[in-house]
């Protein structure tokens, strides 16, 4: 029989209600702490010198003091509703508006002087160039393109100068990639120096602003002067998550590698563009990002699960560890230190206390971090943090508390307890925090995502043990890589879970909600108004304290299930990539350039150039290759263009060839030299390319160089009757000599060279040659026009397929027929 609520018991309840609500409201500190977080931005927003505060906090303090002594006298000047106000907040108006006014003064007093001719930012925007000493305050943000470095200065001269004076300040530098610098380097850049760029979307001046930083050097020269100067604890946490983010892609392959090493630890700078943008679609990227709302939802989860097998405080106790060293883990920057102790101690004052507690500890928190970091209230981290605790804190237990009683309409009362658990934890928690975090989302990234309520239910279960098998596989591949490999493939199917996932829910049409630019004032009034309805008509549900055990059945049964789940990934991704007797050709979008995969009949693996960006190289390689599959038999290296090798610096310490085939010069730009320097360090074998050499992989399958020039060469992959014609980096003078195509004949399969550039591909080349089919290897961002609608109008009645329009293009033959697969039709 189903137990129902009594409704003398709802009487009795709704009876305490307004006491409770009077309780919520009597929180002193809760509100002198919420009105000094309100003092800074109301001082950015008059823009009063400090002194103006000071006094007004000066004689704010005056009166509170002379009113205490003389209360009478001094009545008249409260209306009888402001005190009354104070009856039920606890506090007198008087110290809400001192508390006010000191962190208006806080942030005042925050700010750097302009007129200081000592700080860097006193010299920007002078048209001139500066050599500046300092050291890096960050590790190096590495993008695929180039590095962002964040330096504090100690010395300036202008070029041309000898002598070095004395600055101060933050600056941002970018700097192309190639440099091996961490955390504390003491380094030397040359550039100008300007005021950071403020975009119509986002403003990466006011951004860095309220980071401390007012000066941004692009395009700058960067030199290591081999001294170190900063934190050791946090320079021996730094190089640690280094050689941990190394064996991640050792352990996995993209996109799941770098997923993980954002989940596990703080490293969000490898997952591709195309991951990225899914996980923003579907309002998902708290799982990506080590953010406070990231840190909140893993304290509550943490908290959960320990709370079913230990005593309150001790689960309690284990859940601030696990906080800790998640914290320690990724490496206890100060955002991630931040989101901890925000969301740690909220939580934990919550479990342990009232729901009271919870509310102080938050706002006191907070609090204590504006009056050492005032800007901390722009950081975004910080406001999902705050507010993703406060949500869990409000409204977890009553959604609890609502699922039980609507639950035990049709089940048992007990059974209905242990339902809410689960539900509570992984679609429940996820529900308050979202209500409340929804407002900051929609603010900062002007969209909401439709999907997000239903994507979050499905892929938060799996995050607990994807975070605990990732890291237990992580550390033990760091002591034992053999223990390591073993654990590797349980935590890939939960990575693999979450990616596909969110990838299905980020292709449903209409699933993102574009809003455009949101006024701030709307954000305060959505929460004066939830907040409002929660202090004075919320209905506080019942809470159960008993829970029976599970039998051992019961608890059985999920691993089961996962194990079984497990395997099955594994049979169904050992069937797509096994060898099935075809030679496979893989045209992959590597952000422009050229990246092939080829693949023979026996399973041989070739990769031919690699596009520019290492991230979407690394996806597109980890989504093809053999599952933990590291390795390629051969690298061919057709054109030494930035744009054809650009990624493969870094994607070859994840993918190591045993064997590089080398055309074009090798010093002839950065990247070359780069990819060079790779290759020795990794020890590979390296030849150089010659006309007429010929690389047999088997099978029947050959890859003849047919030209070679200083920029590169002229390949054809042969196999039966079915040959491609790939010419990178060939001139005029090489297809005229090749009479434009009369000494080759016809092909199966042509690729243009520079996207379709007109001179590299004249009408008679494709006349002469005569392909099946035509392959435009073109950026979908393509900045110079390309291809040329010469080139177009000489492929009128041709079969193309552009990578900017079709996606990948994935080629099957057997040598006499051809069969041809794209992402995009």
């Amino acid at each position: 029989m189903s137990s129902a609520s009594n409704p003398k018991n709802d009487n009795s309840s709704s009876s305490k209600q307004p006491a409770e609500a009077h309780q919520t409201l009597r929180l002193p500190l809760f509100w002198l702490s919420l009105a000094f977080l309100g003092g800074i931005p109301l001082a950015a927003s008059l823009s009063a010198p400090w002194w103006v505060w000071a006094l007004v906090a000066f004689l704010l303090l005056a009166f509170a003091f002379v009113k205490e002594r003389f209360p009478r006298k001094f009545q008249f000047l409260i209306p009888p509703r402001w005190g009354k106000l104070a009856d039920y907040a606890g506090i007198s108006l008087v110290w809400l508006m001192l508390a006010l006014s000191l962190g208006a003064l806080r942030y005042q007093l925050s700010l750097p002087n302009p007129a200081d001719p000592q700080r860097i930012s006193s010299v920007r925007d002078d048209g001139e160039v500066y050599v500046v000493r300092g050291y890096l305050v960050k590790s190096p943000d590495v993008r695929d393109r180039y590095v962002n470095l964040w330096v504090a200065c100690e010395e300036i001269r202008a070029k041309g100068t000898l002598r070095y004076e004395e600055t101060q300040g933050l600056l941002v530098v970018r700097a192309p990639l190639g440099k091996n610098l961490h955390y504390g380097d003491l380094v030397v850049m040359q550039g100008k120096i300007q005021t950071p760029p403020d975009g119509e979307d986002f403003s990466y001046r006011t951004y860095l602003f309220h980071k401390g930083v007012y000066a941004y050097m692009p395009n700058a020269k960067v030199s290591a002067l081999g001294g170190f100067k900063g934190s050791p604890l946090m320079r021996w946490l730094m190089d640690f998550r280094e050689i941990a983010l190394d064996k991640v892609y050792t352990l996995w392959q993209d996109p799941e590698a770098s997923l993980l090493s954002g989940i596990l630890l703080g490293v969000e700078s490898g997952i591709p563009k195309q991951v990225a943008e899914a996980f923003k679609a579907t309002g998902t990227t708290h799982i990506i990002a080590i953010s406070g709302f990231n840190i909140t939802i893993i304290a509550g989860l943490l908290i959960g699960l320990f709370s079913r097998f230990l005593r309150r405080s001790r689960a309690v106790f284990a859940a601030g560890a696990g906080i800790v060293l998640y914290t320690l883990l990724v490496g206890a920057d100060a955002a991630v230190v931040r989101a901890a102790v925000m969301g740690g101690f909220s939580l934990m004052a919550a479990q342990v206390g009232r729901r009271q507690h919870g509310l102080n500890t938050l706002m006191i928190t907070a609090a204590l971090m504006a009056l050492f970091s005032p800007h901390i209230v722009w950081d975004v981290g910080f406001q999902l943090s705050f507010m993703a605790t406060l949500g869990l804190i409000l409204y977890a237990q009553p959604l609890q508390d609502w699922f039980v009683r609507l639950a035990s309409r049709r089940l048992p009362l007990g059974k209905a307890q242990k339902l809410a658990k689960p539900v509570g934890e992984y679609f429940l928690f996820t529900l308050a925090a979202q209500v409340t975090t929804l407002p900051v989302l929609a603010y900062h990234f002007q969209q909401l995502s439709l999907s997000s309520l239903l994507v979050n239910p499905l892929i938060l279960p799996a995050q607990p043990p994807l975070m605990i098998i990732g890291g237990a596989a992580l550390i033990m591949g760091l002591i034992l890589p053999p223990l390591g490999m073993l654990l590797a493939p349980f935590a890939w199917f939960f990575a693999a879970y979450t990616i596909r996932l969110v990838e299905i829910f980020a292709a449903l049409p209409a699933g993102v909600l574009v809003l455009g630019r949101i006024d701030g004032w709307l954000v305060v009034c959505f929460y004066c108004l939830l907040f409002g309805a929660t202090i004075f008509h919320e209905k506080l549900g019942h809470w159960w304290k008993e829970r029976a055990a599970k039998p051992w059945r019961e608890r059985a049964a999920l691993p089961a299930l996962v194990a079984l789940g497990v395997v099955a990934a594994f049979l169904w991704r050992g069937a797509f990539t096994a060898p099935d007797g075809f030679l496979h050709l893989t045209l992959m979008d590597a952000g422009g350039g050229l990246a092939m995969l080829i693949q023979t009949p026996s399973g041989h693996v070739a990769l031919l150039g690699g596009g520019e960006s290492p991230s979407r190289l690394s996806d597109a390689l980890g989504r093809r290759l053999p599952l933990f599959r590291h390795t390629l038999d051969f690298l061919i290296v057709p054109s030494v263009q930035a744009e054809d090798i650009g990624a493969l610096p870094t994607v070859i310490n994840r993918y190591q060839p045993e064997h590089v085939l080398w055309a074009g010069v090798i010093g002839s730009n950065w990247d070359a030299v780069r990819l060079r320097r790779a290759i020795q360090d990794a020890g590979v074998q390296l030849s150089y390319a010659e006309a007429g050499q010929v690389l047999d992989f088997g099978d029947g399958v050959t890859l003849r160089v047919v030209r070679k020039s200083k920029r590169g060469a002229l390949l054809s992959l042969e196999m039966g009757a079915f040959r491609a014609l790939l010419p990178l980096g060939i001139t005029l003078d090489d297809l005229q000599s090749l009479e434009m195509g009369r000494k080759i004949g016809n092909v199966s399969v042509l690729l243009l060279s520079e996207h379709g550039y007109a001179p590299a591909n004249p009408p008679q080349w494709i006349e002469h040659l005569n392909p099946q089919l035509v392959l435009l290897p073109v950026a979908a961002d393509e900045q110079n026009g390309l291809p040329d609608a010469e080139v177009l109008d000489a492929l009128d009645g041709y079969a193309l397929l552009r990578s900017d329009q079709n996606g990948w293009v994935h080629l099957t033959t057997d040598g006499e027929s051809l069969w041809v697969a794209v992402e995009k039709r």
